[in-house]
């Protein structure tokens, strides 16, 4: 675990996130051209009742979810071996 320092709308905060964790939230803020802080603002907004930090690994994987189309997948060259069909 990694501790970072944020500003969520203003208000300086501690998250502790996986490596990998911050690697996909630096690369979704890059693909969506924000910046960290603006990132965390906007999950922040939309949260509801869970943890910041809850929330971040929720919004990371629906973001990354959204962007697994059968369509992408395929483009990206992954998928390549033949499904099993349903006996």
């Amino acid at each position: 675990m990694i501790a970072r320092n944020v500003t969520v709308a203003g208000r300086r905060t501690s998250l502790r996130l996986e490596p990998e964790m911050w690697d996909a939230l630096l690369e979704i803020g890059t693909r969506e051209n924000l910046s960290l802080h603006q990132l965390c603002t906007e999950v922040n907004r939309h949260r509801g009742e869970s943890s910041l930090t809850a929330s971040i690994r929720a919004y990371a994987l629906a973001y990354f979810r959204a962007a697994a189309t059968e369509r992408g997948h395929r483009s990206a060259g992954h998928g390549g071996l033949p499904r099993r069909r349903a006996d």
